[in-house]
């Protein structure tokens, strides 16, 4: 089992916990020289859709889950009252394990989808539940293309950034976040969830004999692809430094993935939160 595949499954059995375990040390870890942590960083779109070739639709399962950690996203909504629609954004949309549960149960969503595969979104537009009166996918960098010219400004009141923005520098997440406030109308509700500081992954990956860390709490994968392991200080901190969005909750969550065949034990931490456009 690859310590970072996450499916629906994995979220039948958690634990919450309010600490971020900080008993526990980065030790011997081995960096990337600079021109790979570059390479890596300007080739990170080619690695992706490199993933999406190799996986096609099959590597992560839909995420039913959703509604059950963030209710706004769990609602039908009331056909008879007017000006009910809701727009939802979500980064890094992936092959549409999101897109196509939350459609199913939700009538009056419209979904703005993005993500920087090219092949991804081309899985997107192929799905059999894809209508263009109920989504729209398109490719984007959310680090250098502006979601204003994909979308109309303050449009959005949903936004999912469910293990998207890890895979980003972590020098870009603050542009990230300004990028997404131009699209978001006041009162908008960000759903965050992705990785934590401490996730065993992470601990493998510093422990590891092979060149893994490209920078503080950033690492990249033996495919290239790269993943950011959060802190709810840090997190905080880039969503709120502009006064753009205010915190409305954040938890870590926390559980253990039992690989039987190989009788494994791995433990994974998330980091969970809200925040709300001002």
């Amino acid at each position: 089992m690859e310590t970072n595949n996450y499916n629906d499954n994995d979220f039948s059995s958690h634990k919450i916990v309010d600490d971020t375990s900080n008993s526990y040390k980065l030790v011997d870890e081995k960096s990337v020289p600079k021109f790979w942590v570059d390479k890596y960083k300007k080739e990170a779109s080619k690695n992706w859709d490199l993933f999406y070739k190799r996986n096609t639709t099959n590597f992560f399962k839909n995420r039913n889950w959703i509604g059950r950690e963030f209710t706004e996203l769990s609602f039908n909504v009331d056909d008879s009252q007017e000006n009910s629609f809701k727009y939802v954004l979500e980064l890094g949309c992936g092959v549409g394990n999101f897109i196509f549960p939350v459609l199913e149960t939700n009538s009056k969503l419209f979904i703005y989808a993005c993500d920087f595969s090219v092949r991804a979104i081309e899985f997107v537009k192929k799905h059999e539940q894809y209508n263009e009166s109920r989504c729209h996918a398109f490719v984007c960098d959310l680090s250098n293309d502006k979601l204003k010219d994909y979308i109309p400004s303050q449009n959005i009141d949903i936004v999912s950034s469910i293990f998207v923005l890890s895979a980003i520098p972590p020098e870009h997440h603050l542009s990230v976040i300004r990028n997404v406030s131009e699209v978001t109308r006041k009162g908008a509700i960000i759903c965050f969830r992705d990785y934590a500081q401490f996730d065993e992954t992470q601990l493998k990956f510093a422990s590891s004999n092979s060149q893994h860390k490209l920078q503080e709490n950033f690492y990249v994968r033996q495919d290239g692809t790269m993943s950011y392991f959060f802190t709810l200080e840090y997190l905080r901190e880039i969503f709120e430094v502009d006064r753009l969005f205010k915190f409305i909750s954040g938890k870590y969550v926390a559980r253990e993935t039992i690989n039987r065949a190989k009788d494994l034990r791995i433990d994974r931490k998330f980091l969970q939160a809200k925040f709300e456009r001002l």
